[in-house]
Parts: C-alpha cells; sequence; structure tokens
C-alpha cells in the first residue's frame, strides 16, 4: 500500500535526528578482512565509538557496510547491535556503487538501490542517499584530498540523462511504496553536480518522493571558481532532502587563478550553516542530517557539528 512520503513528526534542537556517517571507519581492514564478514562483536566494538562520541543516530554508509547486502540473519544481528546500544537508523546513504548510469555497472547499480530502499523499509529508515558519481580514478587514489583530481563524469548525452531521469523515477516510485525518501547527492561534474542542474533533474524526474541532498561542501572543496554557497542554497532548498553536511575552508585568489581548500568544522568553514538550515526549514525542510568530515580524527569533528546544529536548529 503507498504511503505518504516523508511524514516526519515536528522536531526541534533536542530531537532532530542528526547521524554519524561511517566514512571514517574503512570496509576492508588492515588484515584484509571486510567489514561485511565481521562478527556482531566487532561491529558492536566500532559502533561504541559512534556512541561514545555521542551520537544516538547512525547511517550505516555502505564505504563502511553494505546493509542492503547483508542475508536476512545478518541484517537481525546488525539491528539486534543497534538497538543495544541504543542507536536508530534515520537513513542509508550509498557512495560510489549507486550510479544508474555507470558505464560498466549501471543494471547492477539499479537493481542494488533497490535493495536499498527495501532495506531502509525493513529497518525502519525513512531516506536512502543515492548519486551519479563513479569510483575514484587511479590518479584520485593518488592524491591526499581525492577532489584535487578530476574524478569520472556524466556524459553529456541526452539519451544518457534521460536514461538517468527514468531510472530515478522509478526509484522514486518503489520509496514511495514505504513512506521512503530518496535524496539525490550534490556532486561535481555529475547531472545533479550544479545548483541549476540538480533543480533541473529533480523537475524532470517529477516524483514528490524525490530530491535533492544539499551537499554543497562536495563543490565549495573543490579547487576551481564554484557558484557562491548562498546561491547554490537560495535554489535547492525548496527541494531539499535528507542531508549531508560538511564544510571548508576555501581560499580564493581570480587574478592570480588560485583556489584552496580544506576539511574544518561547520561552525568555522566558507558555508554558513546557521543562514542555509534556516532558510531550508523556512522552506519546508523536514529530514534528517548527516555528520560528514575528511581528515583528523573525523568521528570526534563530526560530534561537534552535531552539537553546533543543535544550537542553530529551532527550539
Amino acid at each position: 500500500m503507498t504511503q505518504e512520503c516523508c511524514n516526519t513528526p515536528r522536531w526541534n534542537r533536542d530531537n532532530w535526528p542528526i547521524a554519524a556517517a561511517m566514512i571514517n571507519f574503512p570496509g576492508v581492514l588492515p588484515n584484509g578482512s571486510l567489514v561485511q564478514e565481521q562478527s556482531v562483536d566487532q561491529w558492536a566494538e566500532t559502533l561504541q565509538q559512534v556512541v561514545d562520541a555521542g551520537f544516538t543516530e547512525l547511517d550505516p554508509t555502505d564505504s563502511w557496510l553494505r546493509v542492503a547486502d547483508l542475508s536476512p540473519s545478518r541484517l537481525r544481528e546488525f539491528q539486534y547491535v543497534v538497538k543495544t546500544l541504543g542507536l536508530t537508523i534515520p537513513a542509508i546513504s550509498t557512495t560510489r556503487r549507486s550510479s544508474v548510469i555507470d558505464p560498466d555497472h549501471a543494471d547492477e547499480y539499479l537493481a542494488y538501490n533497490h535493495r536499498v530502499i527495501e532495506t531502509a523499509a525493513a529497518i525502519g529508515a525513512k531516506a536512502v542517499s543515492f548519486g551519479l558519481f563513479g569510483q575514484f580514478t587511479e590518479e584520485q587514489k593518488k592524491r591526499l584530498w581525492f577532489w584535487t583530481a578530476e574524478g569520472v563524469k556524466n556524459p553529456d548525452d541526452a539519451a544518457t540523462y534521460q536514461k538517468a531521469v527514468t531510472r530515478i523515477r522509478e526509484l522514486g516510485k518503489h520509496a514511495a511504496e514505504y513512506g521512503i525518501e530518496v535524496s539525490l547527492e550534490m556532486y561535481e561534474d555529475t547531472y545533479i553536480g550544479t545548483a541549476d542542474g540538480a533543480v533541473r533533474f529533480v523537475n524532470d524526474v517529477d516524483v514528490p518522493s524525490v530530491g535533492i541532498n544539499a551537499d554543497i561542501g562536495n563543490l565549495v572543496r573543490l579547487h576551481k571558481p564554484v557558484e557562491h554557497w548562498s546561491a547554490m542554497i537560495d535554489k535547492i532548498v525548496p527541494y531539499a532532502k535528507y542531508w549531508h553536511v560538511k564544510n571548508y575552508m576555501r581560499i580564493e585568489d581570480p587574478d592570480r587563478g588560485i583556489y584552496l581548500s580544506y576539511p574544518t568544522s561547520l561552525a568555522l568553514g566558507i558555508i554558513n550553516y546557521r543562514i542555509a538550515v534556516q532558510k531550508a526549514i523556512a522552506s519546508g525542510f523536514k529530514s534528517a542530517f548527516l555528520c560528514e568530515h575528511y581528515g583528523g580524527d573525523g568521528l570526534t569533528v563530526c560530534g561537534m557539528n552535531r552539537e553546533y546544529l543543535r544550537t542553530i536548529l529551532p527550539r
């Protein structure tokens, strides 16, 4: 039976879901084993760190653990660990295996995304995040900051664009059957790699359950000219759903062709999240947040960012 998508309760700064991303934990361990194959106790040991950082919400980001590829019994074990530690899962984010137009794995990733939706419904999550970006290139793997090298680009091709729209529409309709929102992550060199492109794409999909993951941190970190963060926010907040938040310092000197960035906390970076979040809520935003950070002790920085968000959310 079809349910109304994304009908969330009224939240405030004390109970708004703010999840920890698992990008700070590797999916492949130093001994070559996979988190996917770990025991319940080993999962619990990792997730205890999330709890110790003050989080009550978790996004089992699939760079760490592909919950949609767990067997039913293993998924129940994972849910047991999450519940025992007092955590909840508001959403599931995919990373580099969700592009439905991937030149080599498009059909495989489409099927995987459908499993992510069904798994989200099974564990009580209310959102999923998909993207159109590809795997790291060999050059990106060598860099300290992968965004300083060019990655895989979505082709400038009308047929491929329409294929992406059609397949995301299919996923959106599937998600709507469970009352789950689909949030499309903004990412450079994809069809949702600019504010204008993201708005156009979501309007072309034209399914209420599908919106924009307003992760403009992915864009302001680029070492090239980008649209001002405030202009992007104004365009995308009417479509904003599940939101990955992170921030960067940015130095620009156009006369010398200098554009540099590095990760920092939400409060200190170039994006003014106080303004961005207020604008989003004024436009009807009612989804969870996901805290991300690259570099250093990312989990601790995410905990700091969670507390900062609490101070700017509505009372």
